[in-house]
């Protein structure tokens, strides 16, 4: 019979569009954690608080100067990041979660599929080329981006991927991202770790609202609000063993023959040359 499997997995709670230094003085705190997530656009911003070509010099390049310095305090601390920045490729930006790897740097992105409400003035669209699932000291991680994880079948694709870390930066610092957050680590019988921004000042802040959640919906840090920092658990992915014995719903509890989810992970890019 397998024993424990523990890991710990955090989330880092701060203001979005800091510059990378507010993250790097974070290093003493992560370091321990195998996996920690960071707000949506950290990195970056969130839109329509600067003028457009401000916010857009803001962001970044992936692969760029920030994912290596993120990849070096990756490096440091031992811990996985997961970080959600303002992507700038060409003239288009896109909210994206980056993963660096303690070993290996940048591993992999996911670029955000559907930007929400005013987001859609100044982000692109996501594709399905960007849905990884990225094995990792804590289990095997994925990443779904603020309202993302109101997208049913986005969560389903994920589920069927395996992940066992489900990460979900936000910028959402409602009372009920709490009920979805619970709702889909017990959907998906997985472990959830949401970071939201905390911002005190201005016209349009965040209070927070990070939190860590088992594969039964059961909170096991946080929700913090209020406050920069850091919220962990140690967790045990043999619960997630135990857990899907009653709900695996890419497994026994679906029905293949009732329902069909096909999902397209090639680029698309708007322009394809052909010769």
């Amino acid at each position: 019979m397998a024993g424990p499997r523990m890991t710990v997995v955090a989330a880092l709670q701060l203001a979005t569009g800091v510059p990378i230094d507010r993250v790097l003085a974070f290093e003493d705190e992560l370091r321990g954690a195998d996996l920690v997530v960071l707000p949506e656009a950290v990195l970056g911003g969130y839109p329509g608080r600067t003028p457009f070509p401000e916010y857009f010099h803001a962001a970044v390049t992936v692969p760029g100067p920030e994912t290596t310095e993120l990849a070096a305090l990756a490096a440091r601390t031992g811990a996985t990041l997961v970080v959600g920045v303002i992507e700038r490729d060409g003239s288009t930006l896109y909210s994206t979660v980056v993963f660096l790897d303690p070993a290996l740097g940048l591993v992999a992105k996911h670029r955000k599929l559907v930007p929400t409400a005013r987001e859609r003035l100044f982000w692109g669209r996501g594709d399905g080329s960007t849905l990884p699932a990225v094995p990792t000291a804590a289990g095997l991680a994925g990443a779904a981006i603020c309202w993302e994880n109101h997208m049913p079948l986005l969560r389903a694709a994920m589920y069927a991927k395996g992940v066992e870390i489900w990460c979900a930066p936000t910028a959402d610092d409602r009372d009920v991202w709490q009920a979805s957050m619970r709702h889909i680590a017990d959907e998906g019988r997985c472990f959830v770790v949401s970071a939201c921004p905390y911002e005190a000042d201005g016209d349009d802040p965040f209070r927070g609202g990070s939190v860590i959640v088992g594969p039964l919906g059961d909170v096991l840090a946080g929700p913090l609000h209020d406050a920069e920092g850091v919220i962990t658990a140690e967790i045990d992915l043999e619960e997630i063993v135990e857990a899907r014995k009653s709900l695996d719903v890419s497994g026994h509890y679906a029905r293949p023959d009732v329902f069909a989810l096909t999902v397209d992970e090639r680029p698309r890019d708007g322009v394809t040359f052909l010769k």
